[in-house]
């Protein structure tokens, strides 16, 4: 058992030499340190939010599982939130609101924590809205030309919009919001933006969340915007090899062609980090509604109808 000192307290890492990423030796107090360097950064994204914990208590070469229920071992100062389940019942998740906590959860084997889009305070609100780009495969180059299109896009939508790699194969795209609109509205949004962006762009990309039906195109997911549903935290490891993380980026950094959505990890970023100006600081204050959009989106999916040829080609030389 090893003691981590994060801020006022002191979180007990039991078995601080297990193995958690074989083929890199990673353990999990390599891990508990990692989430207590980046915590800094990594709250204001994670605080105030219901989370689920992604756990691998024998390590990424095996099963692991998604935790929502905060485990009745979890100390007092661990803060929860109780939270109805559409289908009845309730479930009392963790909320991540300090660094003793992300180094708690990582303690647990909980190498990825995800996050609600909504806060604790207002869940049938969310103050995110959020696109996950997701290729068939890895190491595919058109994923990178989606996210740019999709970014100009919501810019032409008057949004703004901050972009992460996702530790794996894609990339997520998030627009702050004002959390005027309820979980309903904003996702039937996003799922029209999916829909105007993949039917001018058809040959690379779709909005099927049928495998069978994707053809090998991008998926262009927006199923993130739906009330209970999470996505996996800003500067949070994933359960790859590498250790890979899901890391706040510029918009400038994919125009890079070796730009890879799992090109950051856990034993360089840190180190990174320091002195590095954080691309997603003024998220929050740049939230928005959507009813200017909305009318504007509108607009541009009424241009496309009459004839897709024709407006394919004005948005593909505007995106």
């Amino acid at each position: 058992m090893a003691g981590l000192r994060v801020g006022e307290r002191t979180v007990e890492i039991t078995h601080p030499d297990k193995v958690l990423f074989p083929d890199d030796g990673i353990t999990k107090l390599e891990l508990a340190e990692y989430y207590a360097a980046v915590a800094e950064r990594m709250l204001p994204h994670v605080a105030g939010r219901p989370a689920n914990l992604q756990r691998f208590p024998s390590g990424i070469g095996r099963p692991g599982f998604m935790q929502q229920e905060l485990p009745g071992s979890a100390p007092d100062w661990i803060p929860a939130v109780t939270v109805p389940r559409l289908g009845g019942g309730e479930v009392r998740h963790a909320v991540l609101d300090d660094a003793a906590a992300l180094v708690w959860a990582a303690n647990q084997n909980a190498i990825t924590p995800h996050v609600w889009l909504a806060r604790a305070g207002d869940l049938e609100h969310p103050d995110q809205l959020m696109f996950d780009l997701d290729p068939p495969g890895a190491d595919d180059p058109r994923v990178r030309h989606a996210t740019l299109r999709l970014g100009a896009l919501l810019a032409e939508l008057g949004l703004p919009s901050f972009v992460k790699t996702s530790g794996s194969r894609g990339y997520h795209v998030v627009v702050p919001l004002d959390a005027s609109a309820g979980f309903d509205t904003v996702r039937a949004f996003a799922e029209d933006v999916g829909t105007l962006l993949a039917r001018h762009h058809a040959r690379h990309l779709t909005t099927e969340m049928r495998k069978a039906a994707r053809r090998g195109r991008i998926l262009v997911d927006t199923l993130r915007n739906t009330y209970a549903h999470t996505a996996v935290a800003a500067y949070a490891v994933r359960a790859r090899q590498g250790a890979p993380v899901a890391c706040p980026v510029p918009w400038s950094e994919l125009e890079d062609p070796a730009m890879r959505p799992d090109r950051y990890r856990l034993r360089e970023l840190a180190r990174m980090l320091e002195g590095r100006e954080d691309p997603w600081r003024d998220l929050a204050r740049r939230a928005t509604g959507l009813t200017a959009a909305r009318a504007r989106l509108d607009a541009l999916l009424a241009e496309s109808r009459p004839s897709r040829r024709a407006a394919g080609r004005r948005l593909r030389a505007r995106h």
